[in-house]
């Protein structure tokens, strides 16, 4: 008897549909095909021992299960319950055509429990696309497939009352999620806020700016001086994730299984912090079966790079191609994957190897020479897509002792909303681009046009302050930012003059 269940294989942050065939026949083997990894193929002994643990013995049959389309390979613990249903099926404990009309998807235990997987989210959707009637999934995961509408998604914890709802003997009611209820109860629901910092009133603005034109940013300063303090408020300060930015988020964490029980759709922007011994695999993803890495976690929101000259040279330079492109490609033999990164990059590090070069109170115990070769450890093409640097100096104790309170995250929120929105009428009729940061050189030239005072400012800057011919461009994107918070059809004067005071690891002589 030829009996067929359905699952799904989740590649990069999408899923395939994955027919699964059972064929029980005369004979005593039991044979797994369709390019099953090790995961999959050791189903068989958890398979057997959770459906007799449950009471349902199976007779030594020839059980032949092939995993369609054949050239898709097969991962993970997941195919379990999808199988077992299937064997079961082909035996007739099941009817098999019920067993049509689910996704079913699931790793067993022993004792019969279905264990959580991962990609709920894009299985879900999947199913939803081929007009499948429901989903059983393990009940962990029930919340956040459950964010798919038009599709019954039933949570389930043993195998067995999956297989007495297929006979009828037991009644499951569907899980429900409104979704756009939960979205606008939650969002912008952020623990940290702005006005909790003392001073640094021009770190504020600089990270406004950059929060406006979605600007790349390096932070310079002592131990203490509150840059992580700063860089984790950010997101606070971001414009709200839309709808279609929460499910693509929540998409690219359910693949990874970063999603804790409970928790249905992600209302929040992520703030990705990885350590900087993290290696070039886990930050850009990849691996034997491909995993979203960091920059991809990361995606609609903020990675911040404490520390940056201690990460790996090698580590930083595979980050170039993402902040470029906001996607990483990940080749294999058989296929390639893609994985979206649009995010905003926000970094922290100290002037010297002791951390006090410039500080107002403490010596730095530093060569030259020595701070030299720290600085070279960021190469000229990371600092390339890096529009902003900024000095942060240490809060004297009157600011840190006074009571007053800064600025608060929403109403910060609310002027770069209203940057954001400036840029979006801007780049209406340019697909694929959506903030200052992302201008082209024809866009600068068209967008960015200065008067002569600006253009005699700027060129007594790259002059007499020796910045960098890579400078120019940033200057000019930051500056239009700029000019959008001041809501300017122009670009004037004192925009590039304030766009020029965030360069200081371009300027001649920083080392003094």
């Amino acid at each position: 008897m030829l009996v067929k269940t359905y699952g799904a294989a989740v590649v990069g942050i999408n899923a395939t549909l994955i027919t699964v065939e059972v064929s029980i026949s005369q004979g005593v083997n039991f044979y797994l095909v369709g390019l099953p990894d090790n995961a999959v193929k050791e189903s068989q002994q958890r398979i057997n021992t959770a459906l007799k643990t449950v009471g349902y013995e199976i007779p030594r049959r020839k059980i032949v299960i092939n995993m369609a389309p054949a050239d898709i390979r097969k991962e993970g613990s997941a195919y379990d319950l999808t199988i077992a249903m299937g064997i079961l099926g082909g035996y007739g404990i099941v009817p098999a055509d019920k067993l049509s009309e689910y996704f079913i998807m699931g790793e067993l235990s022993l004792d019969g429990s279905i264990k959580p997987i991962k990609g709920s989210l894009p299985i879900a959707i999947e199913a939803r696309k081929h007009k499948f009637k429901g989903f059983f999934v393990p009940a962990e995961n029930v919340d956040e497939a459950a964010v798919v509408n038009n599709l019954k998604v039933y949570g389930v914890s043993h195998i067995s009352e999956v297989v007495e709802f297929l006979q009828g003997k037991r009644q499951l009611t569907p899980h429900t999620v409104n979704t756009r209820e939960l979205f606008y109860k939650n969002i912008n629901n952020y623990h940290l806020d702005f006005s909790d910092v003392k001073g640094q009133e021009n770190v504020k603005r600089a990270l406004e700016v950059a929060a406006s034109g979605g600007h790349n940013i390096v932070m310079i300063g002592s131990p203490g001086s509150g840059k992580t303090m700063l860089a984790r408020r950010m997101p606070s300060i971001l414009p709200p994730l839309t709808l279609e930015e929460a499910l693509e988020t929540t998409k690219i964490h359910s693949v990874a299984g970063k999603i804790d029980k409970g928790v249905s759709l992600m209302t929040e922007r992520p703030f990705r912090s990885p350590h900087h011994t993290i290696s070039d695999v886990a930050l850009i993803g990849g691996g034997v079966h491909p995993q979203p890495g960091e920059v991809s976690l990361a995606h609609n929101g903020v990675l911040f790079l404490d520390e940056l000259p201690e990460f790996k040279r090698n580590v930083l330079e595979v980050l170039r191609q993402p902040l470029e492109d906001k996607v990483i490609t990940i080749s294999r033999s058989r296929y390639t994957v893609e994985y979206p990164a649009n995010f905003m990059l926000v970094a922290a590090m100290n002037p010297c190897p002791c951390g006090y070069y410039n500080h107002p109170e403490k010596a730095c115990v530093c060569t030259i020479g020595q701070i030299q070769r720290y600085l070279n450890k960021l190469s000229g093409p990371l600092l390339d897509r890096i529009d902003i640097h900024l000095e942060v100096i240490p809060v004297s104790f009157d600011k840190l002792s006074s009571e007053s309170k800064g600025e608060s995250s929403a109403t910060i929120r609310e002027r770069v909303i209203n940057a954001r929105r400036i840029q979006k009428e801007r780049f209406k009729d340019y697909p694929g681009i959506y903030t200052n940061s992302q201008m082209t050189p024809q866009l600068l030239q068209k967008f960015c046009k200065l008067d002569k005072e600006s253009k005699t400012l700027l060129k007594t800057a790259i002059e007499k302050l020796g910045l960098s011919a890579r400078a120019y461009d940033r200057i000019l994107k930051v500056s239009r930012t700029i000019a959008d918070m001041d809501k300017s059809q122009d670009i004037k004067p004192h925009h590039i003059a304030e766009a020029i005071q965030y360069r200081s690891l371009d300027k001649e002589g920083w080392l003094g």
